[in-house]
């Protein structure tokens, strides 16, 4: 099931974001990670969020779009591969047709997957949004 987050949930929404970055962020060196996981503690738990949920309403992936821009799509990763990302994604798709995001290039794993879920590169910047240089795949859903 999806549905939207709760002001209460947001514990778990950092235990999901770390787990999923530590299981495919390898590329971030240890200060960034810490950085980048110290700015996602201030904002992620009250951000409104998309959530898939199990049967006993626990979240396993959360989204964050704003404005039609996919900022944020993790997976607990003992649920990814399940088909979690994708209900999301789809989710994301039927409010926002022409849905847009960014990848970390390094990140092989999600570029394969927004491609596979319909996702053309427009784009590429070589820093992220805070001007690391991580670069970013700028994608935009094409029907």
């Amino acid at each position: 099931m999806i549905r939207p987050s709760r002001p209460d949930e947001g514990t778990r929404f950092i235990e999901i974001w770390r787990g999923a970055v530590d299981a495919t962020h390898d590329f971030l060196t240890t200060e960034d990670r810490l950085a980048i996981d110290e700015m996602v503690c201030g904002f992620l738990p009250q951000a409104p969020l998309w959530l898939a949920v199990d049967e006993n309403d626990h979240p396993l992936a959360f989204m964050l779009i704003d404005e039609g821009h996919m900022e944020a799509l993790f997976v607990d990763p003992a649920r990814r591969g399940t088909g979690i990302g994708a209900a999301l994604v789809k989710h994301g798709l039927a409010r926002h047709p022409r849905m847009t995001t960014d990848v970390n290039e390094q990140n092989d794993q999600a570029v394969r997957f927004y491609e596979r879920m319909g996702f053309r590169r427009t784009g590429r910047s070589p820093i992220d949004g805070q001007g690391r240089p991580y670069p970013l795949i700028q994608l935009e859903y094409v029907n």
